[in-house]
């Protein structure tokens, strides 16, 4: 773990921020949701560490899903903006009251599309929760109805978020060294 956190420029939110932040989104959630089919979507894989803790802080019964979506690929830090369905969800939506499981919002544009799919799907209502917010990058509006942290446009990794499929099981949320992906001829 000490290598890891060596590739780091700073740690951005702690393991305890994270754990307040998500227990409090629980109880929002839970709130917002009581009586209601819920089914939790998470979009995979940067937001299984993020999903497993907020199911866990999520007080009313509950479904979870998984889709995994593909904008990045290889050792790119910037979406190409072209989205595709890697894996789709295995349930019915229809009728049912859905909640987006997001790792980061940054442009919007794979979070739109997600959004505009899964509404053809004739669901309840379609609702987003993001663990992390990059407004400053953000070129599609998007509504968030949670969000855990806004922050800066840096390039972070851990719980759950990676650079090339590594720093994933950081347990808190850091700021990746700048020469680690920044490639001047590319």
């Amino acid at each position: 773990m000490a290598d890891l956190q060596n590739d780091l420029a700073k740690i951005l939110i702690t393991r305890e921020q994270l754990e307040t932040r998500i227990r409090e989104l629980g109880d929002a959630i839970s709130r917002d949701y009581a009586g209601k089919d819920l089914l939790l979507i998470c979009v995979l894989k940067g937001g299984t560490l993020f999903l497993s803790d907020l199911i866990r802080a999520i007080h009313i019964p509950h479904a979870i899903d998984f889709m995994a979506i593909s904008s990045y690929g290889g050792t790119r830090t910037e979406s190409s903006g072209v989205v595709r369905i890697v894996m789709d969800l295995n349930a019915n939506i229809a009728n049912r009251n859905v909640l987006i499981v997001e790792d980061i919002i940054d442009t919007g544009h794979t979070l739109t599309y997600i959004t505009e799919l899964l509404k053809t799907r004739n669901p309840t209502s379609i609702k987003i929760c993001t663990l992390l917010n990059k407004p400053s990058r953000r070129e599609v509006d998007v509504p968030l109805d949670y969000i855990g942290f806004d922050i800066p446009n840096e390039f972070v990794v851990g719980y759950g978020l990676d650079y090339n499929e590594i720093y994933r099981n950081l347990p808190y949320i850091g700021v990746l060294k700048m020469e680690l992906y920044a490639h001047p001829n590319t």
